[in-house]
C-alpha cells in the first residue's frame, strides 16, 4: 500500500541539526534506508517538513517508517493511505456502490 507520510521535524532539534551538520546526514541515511518513491521538503506551520511518499508491504512496517524520524528529529509524523489514478480506477465500483447504498 502507497503511504503518503508527512513528517514535521522539532524547531529546536532541526536547528541543532543544521548548526552541527546532522541534520542532512540523518535525512539522507533514513531515506537510503526507506527508499521513498517520492520525498519532498518544504514548510508547514512554520517547521521543517517532508513528504515523502513509501510503498508500506504490511501495517508491522509503520514502526521502521516512523522511528527513525521520531528519534533522530522528534519528529510528529503523520501516515496517510495514498492512490495513484490507476488506484482510484479499481476503486470505481466500490465507490458506486457506497453511492447507490448511500448516496
Amino acid at each position: 500500500m502507497r503511504i503518503l507520510m508527512r513528517v514535521q521535524m522539532d524547531v529546536a532539534m532541526a536547528n541543532a541539526g543544521m548548526r552541527d551538520g546532522s541534520l542532512p546526514r540523518k535525512i539522507q541515511m533514513i531515506l537510503e534506508e526507506q527508499k521513498p518513491e517520492a520525498a519532498y521538503f518544504t514548510e508547514f506551520d512554520g517547521k521543517r517538513t517532508g513528504i515523502i511518499v513509501v510503498e508500506l508491504a504490511d501495517p508491522s512496517h509503520i514502526p521502521a517508517l516512523a522511528e527513525p524520524w521520531f528519534l533522530a528529529f522528534n519528529a510528529a509524523v503523520e501516515l496517510h493511505p495514498a492512490m495513484i489514478p490507476a488506484d482510484l480506477m479499481k476503486a470505481g465500483p466500490a465507490i458506486a456502490a457506497a453511492v447507490k447504498k448511500y448516496g
